[in-house]
């Protein structure tokens, strides 16, 4: 298994994890039918924000938790959700890559899971 060293590993990876989520019956509906993502605008920002992460290339620029109230409120986004669009990431990253770069796009994602589960819940609970 190859190590996740470079920008082009990362556009791997990102690449097919949204391929899965596309075709996801769990959580494919929040960028299909309500955010309707513009994916050629879309994997652009996740590369840099990977990579961003990763790398620290600081090449991502935007407010991720921003972006996601406006869908949280139309459909409510649900701590289930975040672990099932952890647990794809997971699967992608380890069907992929392996190492210490790889370890820590699982432990990141982990964190962004968890804490954009609470403030969705927080954001619901306080409208």
């Amino acid at each position: 298994m190859k190590k996740l060293e470079t920008r082009e590993d990362i556009e791997l990876l990102v690449n097919t994890f949204y391929q899965k989520v596309q075709k996801d019956e769990t959580i494919g509906f929040f960028f299909n039918d309500v955010a309707r993502v513009n994916w050629s605008e879309h994997l652009p920002k996740m590369y840099k924000f990977w990579e961003t992460l990763l790398f620290g290339q600081i090449s991502y620029k935007g407010n991720p938790m921003a972006a996601h109230f406006p869908i949280n409120e139309m459909v409510a986004m649900e701590k289930y959700h975040f672990e099932h669009w952890l647990k794809l990431w997971t699967e992608t990253v380890e069907e992929l890559f392996t190492g210490v770069k790889a370890d820590m796009a699982v432990y990141k994602a982990n964190n962004i899971s968890q804490l954009m589960a609470y403030k969705m819940e927080m954001a619901r609970r306080l409208s």
